[in-house]
């Protein structure tokens, strides 16, 4: 209600007293694209790469914390091997990390 106000509001002035309002509107939107926006899109954007480039054999930590390695690729989904001859099938989203060779400390 207050922004429909502002941005209806007459100019008090001549000039671009009217306008001042609106600009600084857009001027919080950019910040807020450039600041908050556009960094999670790419960071979502290098989780993508990641998880397109996995492959067979590589060690993983899932979303709820497993570890294990990659048997098998699927379109959406995964087969981690979690101990001998213990596999899961899980999905593709809920792989954030890959490791490297170290087994998790027991």
């Amino acid at each position: 209600m207050i922004l429909l106000h502002i941005l209806l509001e007459a100019p008090a002035g001549g000039g671009m007293g009217g306008y001042s309002g609106i600009i600084m509107i857009v001027l919080l939107f950019a910040v807020m694209y450039f600041l908050m926006i556009r960094p999670q899109q790419k960071k979502q954007k290098e989780i993508q790469k990641m998880r397109e480039n996995l492959q067979v054999g590589d060690r993983v930590i899932t979303s709820g914390g497993i570890y294990g390695k990659i048997k098998d690729v699927n379109d959406t989904s995964f087969n981690i091997e979690i101990a001998d001859n213990v596999r899961v099938k899980v999905d593709k989203a809920s792989v954030f990390a890959a490791t490297d060779d170290k087994q998790p400390a027991k």
